[in-house]
Order: C-alpha cells, then sequence, then structure tokens
C-alpha cells in the first residue's frame, strides 16, 4: 500500500502482499468472475470483478463507489505487467519510479490544471485459486494498509491492471499479478 496527499506531504510506510495461503470469502453478494483464475484472454473481465468487490466493500462500510479510470488503468496495468516481465514485486520500480512517478509519466490523471489530488496503490500477486479477484480483495480488507486504501473516502477513481503470471516461479501453476491506484482530483 503506498500513498501519495503531496498537498500535505504525507507519507504512509509501503505494505505489500504476496498471498500464501487461502482467505475468507470477501463479498456475500457475489460479483460476477469473481473466482476466475488469471490468465492471457481474461485479465479485462478480473480487472471489473476487483472493481465491483472493492466497490461492495465500500458499500458496506458506507463508502461511494469508486469510478473507473482510463488515466488510472494505464500506469496500474503497466505495472502490474512490468512486475512479471521483470520478477519482482514491490511499490517501487527497478528504476527507482513510484506510483505517483507512473501515474505523472503514463497518464494524465494530474495535469497543470489539477490542484489538489490525491493517489494510493495496492499491490498483490496469487496463483491457482489465491489469484482470483475474490482472494486478492478479501486478502487486501485483512491488512490494515490495503483496507485503508479501499476504504479511504478521499478516492473517487481506480484504475485496476491486471497481469497474467506471477514476479515468480510458481511451477507453471496459472497466477495473478494485480496493480491498483486510487485516485482523487479536483481542480484548483
Amino acid at each position: 500500500m503506498e500513498t501519495f496527499r503531496p498537498a500535505l506531504l504525507l507519507a504512509v510506510p509501503l505494505t505489500c502482499a504476496m498471498l500464501l495461503m487461502p482467505v475468507g470469502a470477501a463479498s456475500a453478494a457475489g460479483c460476477p468472475n469473481e473466482m476466475l483464475v488469471p490468465n492471457a484472454n481474461n485479465t479485462l473481465l478480473i480487472g471489473v470483478a476487483t472493481r465491483c468487490l472493492i466497490n461492495q466493500e465500500r458499500a458496506r462500510f458506507g463508502r461511494k463507489p469508486l469510478a473507473s479510470s482510463a488515466a488510472l488503468n494505464v500506469p496500474a496495468q503497466r505495472f502490474a505487467q512490468l512486475m512479471v516481465s521483470q520478477r519482482f514485486f514491490g511499490h517501487v520500480g527497478p528504476e527507482g519510479d513510484s506510483v505517483l512517478l507512473r501515474v505523472k509519466r503514463q497518464s494524465n490523471y494530474i495535469s497543470k490544471r489539477t490542484g489538489r489530488y490525491a493517489l494510493g496503490e495496492n499491490i498483490a500477486w496469487g496463483s491457482d485459486e489465491l489469484g482470483s479477484p475474490l482472494q486478492i480483495v478479501d486478502f487486501w480488507m485483512h491488512s490494515s494498509g490495503h483496507r485503508r486504501n479501499i476504504l479511504d473516502r478521499t478516492y473517487r477513481d481506480v484504475g485496476i491492471g491486471v497481469a497474467s503470471g506471477a514476479p515468480e516461479d510458481v511451477g507453471g501453476d496459472p497466477a495473478g499479478t494485480y496493480s491498483t491506484v486510487f485516485g482523487q482530483q479536483s481542480k484548483r
């Protein structure tokens, strides 16, 4: 979990999630495709299911739903793919880029017209059923930093990237790596 609030100059310690064991189900009502195991052909469906599950959790705690942001989807997707292709797992990329730098360089989400903004990031990966959206969101909800990002009232937008594969060898098992970027922007 990584959070940026430049207007407040607040830095929050990073938390990463690697799924090692199954956890309880995150949703009671269910979302379409929540149990899909990621592969090269279904990552878009998995992204939609992940947003649905995140919004279910937000609703459960009286928060407004997050809107899908095409501008945040780009850096989220690229980062998920980068973690798989370069075999690393962390909030800072191999070249030292944070979520703030990735969003600034890869999208128009933060521009000169944007006044105040907030960004946060959750990452995770899992293999087999542990890589399903249901298990990933459930894990995040049981991790204080990730849960804080999901339930943060400041955020209005979300970009979700899902890459088929894992940042480490999983013995040929299907796996998925997730990067979720939360955002809020307000005009000056």
